[in-house]
């Protein structure tokens, strides 16, 4: 959950103000320090005003017609109207983020904006609030009509994520046209936020596994307390007589028991190759990595819901275990981070050696 507050005071906008690297230019820097806390942008509605506005003082200066003075006032108090009732619109906000505990590539997931209004008597109109995203144009929004004082509104927008990864979340755009449409105002409020995209999983049909045997481990099957019968024997004293095989007691004159099997896990382990040749992997191999990705999330959450546990290992080292008791979060999350890498040199590549002076010579 990412708070944005958005307030006048000089220590708040401050603290407010994301520092940008060393290496921006001095020119972004001081600008970055020097900005105005509000950006105002003008509307379609007020570039025609202001053309108006305009034409109407240049009128009354050339004429002195009082009435076309009285009318450039009213246009010029409109303006001040307008400058005055969105800054009481956008003052002592608090917006909150509320990102959803995952999300996966091609599923749409809804994430929860709300806007709580701190003031005593003054509501917000027209309130519309964006999510700002490294990298990705801030394309979601939502409208908040009017505010009460002392309340909080909430609402949400729907997204499906196309690429696997940390999305990083780095704020809000705070905006209003209140009250008549000519200006819009706006402020930019820093509160970061991740959400981890999972790679998309696609259904995958498993052979049957083993009778008796749940794909276990390569070697004899031990007795325990599962559901498949191993062998019977006769019943001795201390023994559970729930155990007791009627059937087989009917038929062989004494009472006899069902030993049966331990229910063993099968171990499942799917490698995949991270490791690309060259400086840069190039296109077509970063799109058979995505396809594999996909792929072995695919597979392993297929084994758990068979109740194998699924071991991912990477060509690097890196590896991650899931079972059906703790789900496939821990396999996906792996396969969401996993960059590719270059592959290292081998050591037993015999150096190119230099050619001998008398090679030289001849050549």
């Amino acid at each position: 959950m990412a708070v944005g507050r958005l307030s006048l005071h000089p220590k708040v906008q401050r603290s407010l103000r994301r520092p940008l690297p060393p290496e921006a230019g001095k020119l972004r820097r001081l600008y970055a320090r020097f900005r105005p806390p509000r950006r105002l942008k003008l509307t379609r509605e007020g570039k025609y005003f202001i053309g108006i506005t305009f034409g109407v003082g240049f009128a009354a200066i050339n004429t002195g017609n009082n009435l076309l003075y009285l009318l450039l006032g009213m246009l010029l108090s409109l303006i001040v109207v307008s400058g005055v009732m969105s800054e009481l619109s956008l003052r002592a906000l608090t917006v909150v983020r509320r990102l959803p505990p995952r999300a996966q590539v091609g599923r749409p997931h809804l994430v929860e904006i709300e806007v709580y209004n701190h003031k005593k008597r003054i509501p917000s109109y027209a309130i519309e609030i964006e999510d700002l995203r490294a990298g990705q144009p801030a394309d979601k929004r939502c409208f908040f009509l009017k505010i009460s004082p002392r309340s909080a509104q909430v609402a949400a927008y729907r997204r499906t994520p196309a690429r696997r990864g940390r999305d990083h979340h780095i704020g809000f755009r705070v905006a209003t046209r209140f009250p008549f449409g000519l200006f819009e105002k706006s402020r930019e409020l820093a509160a970061d936020g991740e959400l981890i995209i999972y790679p998309a999983v696609d259904p995958v049909r498993l052979p049957p596994a083993a009778s008796g045997q749940r794909g276990g481990a390569v070697g004899a099957v031990a007795r325990g307390s599962g559901d498949d019968i191993l062998t019977v024997r006769p019943m001795r004293e201390g023994d559970d007589p729930r155990d007791i095989y009627w059937r087989k007691s009917a038929n062989m004159g004494q009472m006899v028991l069902r030993e049966r099997a331990r229910e063993t896990q099968r171990n499942v382990e799917q490698v995949l190759d991270v490791t690309f040749l060259g400086e840069t992997p190039d296109d077509e191999w970063l799109q058979r990595f995505e396809r594999r990705i996909r792929d072995v999330a695919s597979r392993a959450v297929a084994h758990l819901k068979r109740g194998d546990a699924v071991t991912v290992r990477t060509t690097t080292g890196e590896r991650a275990r899931a079972n059906g008791s703790i789900g496939a979060d821990p396999i996906l999350r792996f396969l969401a981070l996993l960059e590719a890498k270059p592959a290292e040199p081998k050591e037993d590549d015999p150096a190119p050696s230099k050619p001998s002076r008398s090679e030289q010579e001849a050549a």
